[in-house]
């Protein structure tokens, strides 16, 4: 039987990056999939073009990474968004960056990305076993048993778990390797949702189901208590709000709904203006266009398809001329335009997340190798380890990272 230096389980972005590294270091290397490819979940990421990284500084990935960013300092360095970018483009696929420094992939095709992996897998010389599960993990005599489903086994002089956490089960993240490290002596912090769409009470969103707002702003509030966003993107959806604003932020929505916490959502629709600015440009259309109905107003200031409901949260007429509207009126228009409420009553399922937040603990791993504290030869990489960032490529780039970094390790042990 034969016996690997290494044995990866998981070919996602982490895994796949792990067995190269630990491939190109001369290492007999198996990466072990449950699906008929790598990448299935690469290729979900970014609507399909895959956000592959940001061009922000270390410090703002160790930032984005809150409470776990410290432990991720090592493994950003090891190998940088410049790196990784460096490695992408010297294997033949160019990189562009667009808004908020996010990098994609010239194409805009995810598939370009998997393609490269595969392609660098190959020529480092690591095998891929696809369609295998993993059973269990044993330690005997200083070698690591993989146990499959199907009664196959695998025996390695080392392990990296890379099996990811349980967000999009159907491309094979189902949490198999957390429910093995905790096997294995592990601490698996709870799991919850990051990156997550947000239920909202009100059901007039589901008549603006796919309406984008952009260049807006939204505020959370929770026992007075306020979280505000940057600048950028929300999307109506049947059940409430998803886009960039809301994901990187529902992390912290979570755990207030999930503490039973009232949260109110506010969306200010046009954070460019002060309340002043905007009452001068309401006071000067409702004035130049007097005999336009109120509906006519309020598409220059929204997008079309939102105005009917607008103006029916407000309670008020649509086809008022604009020059029969009252002060009352005009000042409850502004109110709604900088502050137009909403009910947070939850989230989506953690398996509708983009990202799991929780996982193996951060004190039982050592940051400059991704290995085990507890059982030697056992490494961790990609989001099997707890912590999660907003996103922007961060994500993505913490499995590459410690994808390399928990291959070099393991290779070099």
């Amino acid at each position: 039987m034969d016996i690997y230096d290494i044995a990866v389980i998981g070919g996602g972005a982490a895994g796949t990056m792990a067995a190269i590294r630990a491939g190109q270091l001369n290492k007999n290397t198996i990466l072990i999939e449950r699906n008929a490819s790598i990448g299935v979940k690469i290729l979900m990421t970014g609507a399909g073009r895959c956000n592959i990284t940001n061009i922000a500084p270390i410090d703002v990935f160790v930032e984005k990474f809150g409470r776990q960013g410290e432990f991720l300092r090592s493994a950003f360095y090891k190998f940088s968004n410049t790196a990784l970018i460096d490695f992408f483009e010297s294997n033949g696929l160019k990189l562009k960056s667009e808004r908020q420094g996010r990098v994609f992939p010239s194409t805009d095709k995810a598939s370009s990305v998997v393609e490269t992996l595969k392609k660098c897998i190959k020529e480092s010389g690591a095998g891929i076993l696809y369609k295998m599960e993993l059973a269990g993990v044993k330690k005997k005599d200083g070698l690591f048993e993989a146990l499959l489903n199907g009664g196959g086994k695998i025996s390695a002089k080392r392990i990296i778990l890379a099996t990811g956490g349980v967000s999009y089960p159907a491309t094979g993240s189902k949490g198999e390797g957390l429910y093995i490290a905790k096997k294995l002596g592990h601490t698996v912090i709870p799991l919850k949702a990051a990156l997550v769409p947000l239920r909202t009470k009100e059901t007039w969103v589901k008549q603006l189901q796919g309406v984008s707002l952009d260049n807006i702003r939204i505020t959370f509030l929770s026992e007075g208590k306020k979280i505000i966003s940057g600048i950028g993107e929300l999307m109506f959806t049947h059940f409430g709000v998803s886009g960039p604003l809301v994901l990187d932020l529902s992390g912290n929505i979570v755990a207030l709904t999930s503490a039973h916490k009232e949260v109110k959502l506010f969306i200010d629709l046009k954070p460019g203006l002060d309340a002043a600015k905007l009452e001068t440009r309401l006071l000067n259309d409702l004035s130049e266009k007097g005999s336009s109905q109120l509906s006519t107003i309020m598409e220059g200031l929204l997008p079309k398809k939102m105005v009917p409901v607008f103006i029916r949260v407000a309670g008020l007429n649509p086809v008022r001329k604009a020059s029969q509207i009252t002060q009352a009126e005009r000042q409850l228009i502004l109110k709604l335009l900088k502050a137009l409420p909403l009910t947070i009553e939850g989230a989506l399922s953690i398996e509708k997340g983009m990202v799991t937040n929780g996982g193996i603990s951060t004190k039982e791993i050592n940051p400059r190798t991704m290995g085990s504290k507890i059982i030697s030869g056992l490494y961790f990489a990609g989001e099997i380890i707890d912590g999660a960032a907003p996103s922007g490529g961060y994500n993505l780039q913490q499995a590459f990272s410690t994808g390399f970094l928990a291959g070099e390790a393991a290779a070099n042990a």
